[in-house]
């Protein structure tokens, strides 16, 4: 018993030592505003490689009227942009694919909200199956030049933006670092964190690029079908909170309650040698109000 008792309290020093270096680091990198030249050039160069992109795309688009091309806000904004990207798509499809991703990828990059529009008019213009294809790779291109940017300089920023959501994702990291994948697939599925939340603070809390892009283009897969599909009606969405019915909601958080399922053995195997850890693996679930963060729209396909 004396073996067990040093070894759980170990365990703990070493969580709560892992937990005080986030906290640490807020103090020191925390309050680094503004960026360095070095940080700000970096930003500046990847938003000066969009803006190339889209010229690009600009240039080989026929002469028109183009006011209508602007971030749908609304349902009614989305109707209007599809009716007029549809006379384009089967004429020049390599221009709206790879304008459709780059759009895509710079709102998920730069954390700009809207992307569930985006994977509406997905559905609209490509159908069910090509366009869950074009989210998913989508999402998850933009997911991972959120990643990579916020390596390079987004410790100052997450940290002045989400420090509760910070210390609560690094405690769970650190609980689950054999089980990582099957927890990343988790969030990924359920609303317990906005993807924007999981896309910037991952590398800061040291989530391995490869669990991260796993767990997010398979974990994408049901919410981005869901959104999808429903855009193949969309003239009939009343609202963005119809695209998630009780139906669709239980289907994801039976999904990702499977998904950590494989890590649960080792939990309640973890309970019963030190007695003081509970099994938090679904508890999770409470945090930030649950169902309210698929509300604010943060699993429509990124």
């Amino acid at each position: 018993m004396e073996t067990e008792g040093k070894f759980s309290e170990e365990r703990e020093s070493g969580m709560a030592k892992k937990t005080e270096n986030v906290g640490s680091t807020t103090g020191s990198n925390g309050n680094s505003f503004p960026l360095s030249f070095w940080e700000v050039t970096v930003a500046s160069t990847v938003v000066l490689g969009f803006v190339l992109g889209f010229l690009g795309v600009y240039l080989t688009m026929p002469s028109s009227d183009y006011s209508f091309l602007k971030l749908p806000r609304t349902l009614e904004d989305l109707q209007i942009l599809r009716d007029n990207l549809e006379s384009y798509t089967s004429d020049y499809t390599a221009q709206v694919l790879v304008g459709y991703c780059m759009v895509y990828i710079f709102m998920q990059t730069f954390m700009i909200p809207g992307t569930v529009f985006m994977s509406l008019l997905a559905g609209s213009l490509f159908g069910v199956f090509r366009g869950v294809a074009l989210v998913v790779f989508a999402a998850t291109a933009g997911a991972s030049s959120c990643y990579f940017l916020s390596k390079l300089i987004g410790r100052p920023i997450v940290f002045s933006l989400w420090p509760d959501k910070l210390r609560f994702f690094q405690a769970q990291v650190a609980k689950r670092r054999e089980r990582l994948l099957n927890y990343m697939l988790f969030l990924r599925l359920t609303p317990t964190l906005p993807n924007t939340f999981i896309n910037f603070a991952s590398p800061i809390v040291d989530v391995p690029y490869h669990i991260f892009f796993l767990g997010t283009s398979i974990g994408l897969i049901p919410a981005a079908y869901i959104t999808v599909r429903a855009g193949l009606a969309l003239g009939q969405l009343q609202s963005i909170g119809d695209l998630y019915d009780f139906n669709s909601i239980a289907t994801l958080f039976f999904i990702g309650i499977v998904s950590v399922t494989p890590t649960l053995p080792s939990q309640m195997t973890s309970t019963r040698l030190h007695g003081s850890e509970t099994l938090d693996g679904l508890s999770a679930l409470s945090y930030e109000g649950g169902l309210g963060q698929l509300g604010r729209l943060g699993k429509g396909g990124g």
